[in-house]
């Protein structure tokens, strides 16, 4: 029961801070399957499972957040569908792969990643948006009246969802803390618009990621039953948290905590 209650409440942690910044939460996830759960299941978890899981539980985080953020209409569907096109093969593609990895070669990928997206969660604020002339233009008006105009060219926007869907189907996360900033900082994305965006691309690519990962047995059932709960409470309650306030303080926690599992995971 109490690994029951643990797995429940990493969901909606995860879940929270996953949909705040377009995460997904499935880089909280991964680890946590890793090292924290076999304590209280009292069993390993492999690495291809402990993936598996995650990107099974991100279809709950995902749908969650995206219907609040339809609500508000934030989701840029026109754009986002362009993304799916290749980053939903490509999670397929990442998902066939992860079985490859022995443990530790994974778990030093996984650790240089994890600390990669933390430095880029740090600086994206004090990076300029690209000033480029994009042949699609789009433009978006929020609520208080705000209007905002972004643009982006297929080839690099498919170009993007591919190796996004690559990431998030070999990793087990969403792949938007590498969506996101480049949706704001090359495309010139409204922040709520990229978050909002990516979360229903991530909902689309983790159903075919999971799928690819549920075919080589790649899935625990006992954790994605736990999990998931805490993931649609969590997704339903970072889509609520980013309309409400900046999130600076849950990012600089979501920053830390990239930084102490990535070296965690890096050094053993």
């Amino acid at each position: 029961m109490t690994g029951f209650l643990l797995l429940l409440l990493l969901g909606v942690v995860s879940a929270t801070f996953g949909s705040i910044v377009g995460l997904g939460g499935g880089i909280i996830i991964v680890p946590a399957l890793l090292y924290i759960a076999p304590i209280f299941l009292e069993r390993d978890i492999s690495t291809a499972t402990a993936v598996g899981t995650s990107l099974t539980v991100l279809i709950f985080t995902a749908l969650s957040s995206t219907l609040t953020f339809m609500k508000e209409k934030k989701v840029d569907f026109r754009s986002g569908w362009l993304y799916f096109t290749t980053s939903g093969p490509a999670a397929m593609i990442g998902a066939s792969l992860t079985g490859n990895f022995a443990p530790r070669p994974f778990e030093l990928s996984f650790g240089f990643f994890m600390l990669f997206m933390a430095l880029l969660l740090m600086f994206r604020n004090k990076i300029k948006p690209a000033a480029i002339d994009w042949s699609i233009k789009r433009s978006y008006t929020d609520l208080q009246g705000n209007s905002y105009e972004y643009g982006y060219n297929i080839a690099l926007a498919l170009t993007v969802g591919f190796g996004v869907g690559f990431i998030s189907g070999l990793f087990g996360i969403g792949g938007g803390s590498l969506f996101v900033p480049v949706m704001v900082l090359l495309f010139r994305y409204p922040p709520h618009v990229a978050t909002a965006t990516s979360m229903f691309v991530i909902f689309l690519s983790s159903i075919l990621g999971s799928i690819t990962h549920g075919f080589h047995g790649e899935i625990d059932v006992y954790s994605t039953l736990a999990l998931a709960p805490g993931a649609w409470v969590g997704g339903w309650l970072g889509a609520r948290i980013v309309r409400k306030m900046s999130g600076n303080a849950l990012l600089w926690v979501l920053r830390i905590t990239l930084i102490v599992l990535a070296l965690k995971m890096i050094w053993g």
